[in-house]
């Protein structure tokens, strides 16, 4: 790309109001450069980067998620991305990782997961002039750190009416990665909608490790035996909020006729292997995606300062997937039900077991 020159911050607002001001109320449309005005003028192409969780590109999961909303920003804001995986699980590696993408000029720098809470508080202190926003923390406060934070528990709630209403046993089961307060809404969320929807259902719970071990986002053997045991003792319909681990439970869900997995983050029926893509009823998505994309075009209009930005069922933030539709479609009509009465505040949606 050639180089190009700076424009003054008003010149980019006043550019940033024309392109809005011919928007109908509560649009929210794409911030091109060209189709903004901007590329004319001169603009410095946003140079986003983005530092990837455990497993990394392609674990058909929550890192997937974060990428697709780097790849739309590509796409439609003509940004130019730098992806960094991690080689080891260290707070160090962390650290290091966000340096690297804040002295290559980076800005913003986003940090997918709350294992990196530690890391961006030191390295957003060290680079004040650079905005990092996190996903899945909001432990602390900085005025150059965004945190991006989801109702979790308001989309299991609806993934857990579907696999109460799915079940044919009225056994559901519940696997996370690690057993904290975040993997904890998931749980909390998952029991209370299986409660609603079907009273008198019994929800298997266990986890994959216990903390400091976070190996439990990527032990999908480990989700595989564990799904298997549940299976044996009756469960159905297991839905496991664990990373890449629930790989393991797609494998054993698979292997069992009559029984579905429900899948996390993304969705997974359109990402998961032709050999158990029919396994999955439903999936609780959790739209980080939206959120990455979001918050690099907020950064695009000008918007730099730090806080707690919240997704949840009123900003699509997260929901459930109906794209097994023959599977999802017999219990559609009462889990859309529940997701009005959570809208309508008539429901809210515990965040603790």
């Amino acid at each position: 790309m050639r180089n190009r020159r700076r424009i003054a911050p008003a010149v980019l607002a006043a550019a940033a109001v024309t392109v809005l001001a011919g928007c109908g109320a509560g649009a929210e449309p794409p911030v091109r450069l060209a189709a903004a005005g901007l590329d004319g003028l001169g603009l410095e192409q946003v140079r986003v980067g983005l530092a990837f969780d455990q497993g990394g590109r392609g674990d058909k999961s929550f890192n997937d998620a974060a990428a697709a909303g780097l790849d739309r920003a590509k796409k439609e804001l003509e940004v130019d991305g730098k992806e960094v995986t991690l080689s080891e699980e260290t707070e160090e590696e962390r650290a290091a990782k966000l340096r690297e993408l804040a002295k290559d000029g980076r800005n913003p720098v986003v940090a997918v997961g709350f294992l990196y809470a530690k890391a961006v508080q030191t390295v957003a202190a060290e680079f004040p002039g650079t905005t990092f926003a996190i996903v899945d923390d909001d432990s602390f406060s900085a005025p150059n750190v965004v945190s991006l934070v989801f109702a979790e528990e308001q989309g299991s709630y609806l993934a857990g009416a579907a696999a109460a209403l799915k079940s044919r046993t009225g056994h559901v089961g519940f696997i996370g990665g690690v057993r904290i307060p975040l993997l904890q809404k998931f749980e909390a969320g998952f029991a209370a909608g299986a409660a609603k929807a079907r009273p008198g259902v019994r929800v298997s719970v266990d986890y994959l490790s216990e903390p400091p071990d976070f190996s439990g986002f990527g032990v999908p053997d480990r989700a595989e035996k564990i799904a298997g045991r549940m299976l044996a003792d009756g469960v159905d319909v297991v839905y496991t909020a664990a990373g890449g681990s629930g790989a393991g439970t797609l494998k054993a869900v698979a292997a069992r006729t009559g029984s579905w997995a429900v899948g996390v983050d993304s969705d997974q029926y359109q990402t998961a292997d032709p050999g158990v893509r029919g396994a999955i009823l439903t999936s609780m998505v959790k739209r980080v995606d939206n959120a990455v994309f979001q918050e690099i075009q907020a950064f695009i209009k000008g918007d730099r300062a730090g806080g707690v930005k919240r997704f949840d069922l009123k900003t699509d933030g997260v929901g459930y997937s109906v794209s097994n539709d023959k599977a999802v479609a017999p219990v559609r009509r009462k889990v859309d039900a529940l997701r009005q009465l959570i809208l309508d505040g008539a429901i809210t949606v515990p965040t603790k077991p």
